[in-house]
């Protein structure tokens, strides 16, 4: 199973391809339903519910474990169990779940990343009751046994080694652990070769004991079912579950903004140009709030062929092959990055292009035309993205577990129409220094 970043990010990319009236700019006219239903068992468990007109049924399981709360001695501890969860429990053995949800025409995966794991199935309205408690079973009473521990071990080593083989994720490695340097989002998911191969298989029961309990656990159903019968459907499954204790909550500090430019090179030979990456540290999920004017300028900076910085160094002066701009959050720490892909020799031209336009947002608010543009752009595509069950079912575990609340996505298209050209120059003032910032060259 892959693992992944975050899927519900705040930042919103191919914005070109947004349906929006083009006479008025408005946004279009799909509104999101009335709020699901929340529903807390008794043992703790948080089921979030809602029907849609959609002839499926996505249910969907979010765990409030990944990476960062693993000590270095574990770490990929939390993607290495993800894939350990599909080789059954006490009633599952190997590959009789895949095959019940492959048999009735549904689909499973799962995801891990820095601070969740996801595991999901579609299926069928009429197969829900029987294949819901299927899912339940293998997540939250996983067997993790001692032979097959040893199988997968070696997959996810091989998985390891080619993600070590990736000159992207290189790159990504390398950004992270320029930007971080105390929070645990610097290491791999996956986790290094020489930890996974040490792990335990009584480690990993010990982990899923410690982070698979009920109140770490939301549970999101979305589909063509009344609203009462899915949540029923997972109540019946806990009946008589006694109340657990949440697992101590992990918490850590955000890193300081960089005081100065902060200069890494490396060199790649695989590459056949280089690589530039310009990272400030911003809000992450714990301010949600301030992550909404950077998410904005990003947009405004660097998607799509007529933002900012795409027309000024790609269309106009031709110094970069592509260059994108991010605001991305996790849960304790944000990054606000530009990257290009260019040649060498531009390298110090691009540096200095990019701080200019930093620099011009600080004396300069953006224009009324393009936060209109990008602030609809943004809420339409939230929408828009957010239409099958999956999707929403993604969306409700996401927020739910992981910023703490529905509002912000219920309310998202609201919140983005709010945000004025003076919020998004006070949020440049304050965090997009134009001389403190990482740099990443990667050269070839």
């Amino acid at each position: 199973m892959p693992a992944i970043v975050i899927p519900c990010r705040l930042d919103v990319a191919a914005l070109d391809q947004v349906p929006t009236d083009q006479a008025t700019n408005q946004v279009a006219t799909v509104q999101l339903p009335t709020a699901p239903t929340q529903h807390t068992l008794p043992n703790g468990i948080k089921i979030i519910a809602e029907q849609v007109p959609v002839d499926a049924v996505n249910l969907s399981i979010w765990v409030d474990v990944g990476s960062a709360v693993e000590s270095n001695d574990i770490n990929g501890m939390a993607h290495f169990l993800e894939h350990m969860v599909f080789k059954g429990s006490d009633r599952l053995g190997l590959g009789e779940f895949e095959k019940a949800i492959e048999s009735h025409g549904g689909n499973t995966n799962a995801a891990t990343s820095q601070d969740y794991t996801h595991f999901y199935i579609n299926v069928a309205p009429k197969d829900f009751a029987k294949l819901a408690p299927l899912q339940l079973d293998i997540v939250l009473k996983a067997s993790i046994p001692d032979e097959e521990f040893q199988r997968e071990r070696h997959v996810v080593l091989e998985e390891i080694r080619r993600s070590e083989d990736n000159p992207d994720r290189r790159i990504y490695r390398h950004i992270s652990e320029l930007v971080y340097e105390q929070l645990p989002y610097r290491r791999a998911v996956l986790g290094p070769v020489d930890v996974i191969s040490e792990v335990t298989s009584e480690q990993m029961r010990s982990f899923h004991r410690q982070w698979y309990a009920p109140q770490n656990i939301t549970i999101s159903v979305v589909g063509n079912l009344p609203v009462t019968e899915m949540i029923g459907v997972i109540a019946d499954y806990f009946e008589g579950d006694p109340i657990s204790d949440k697992p101590t909550p992990c918490t850590h500090k955000p890193e300081l903004p960089f005081k100065s430019i902060v200069r890494r090179e490396v060199t790649d030979t695989s590459l056949k140009q280089a690589r530039l990456s310009m990272t400030w540290r911003v809000p992450g999920l714990v301010e949600l709030a301030e992550t909404y004017p950077l998410s904005i300028l990003a947009n405004i900076l660097g998607s799509g062929r007529t933002s900012r910085m795409v027309q000024d160094l790609r269309e106009n002066r031709r110094i970069v092959d592509r260059i994108s701009v991010s605001n991305s959050a996790m849960r304790w720490q944000g990054t606000f990055q530009v990257f290009a892909k260019l040649n060498v020799e531009d390298v110090a031209i691009v540096e200095q292009a990019i701080r200019e336009h930093i620099l011009q947002l600080h004396e300069t608010p953006v224009t009324d035309e393009e936060l209109a543009k990008i602030r609809v752009q943004v809420s339409n595509r939230f929408i828009f993205g957010n239409e099958s069950p999956k999707e929403r079912a993604g969306i409700y575990g996401y927020y739910d577990r992981i910023v703490g609340s529905l509002e912000p996505a219920l309310n998202y298209p609201d919140l983005i129409k709010s945000i004025t050209k003076e919020d998004i120059q006070a949020a440049v003032r304050k965090y997009l220094n134009p001389d403190a910032y990482g740099i990443l060259i990667v050269k070839p």
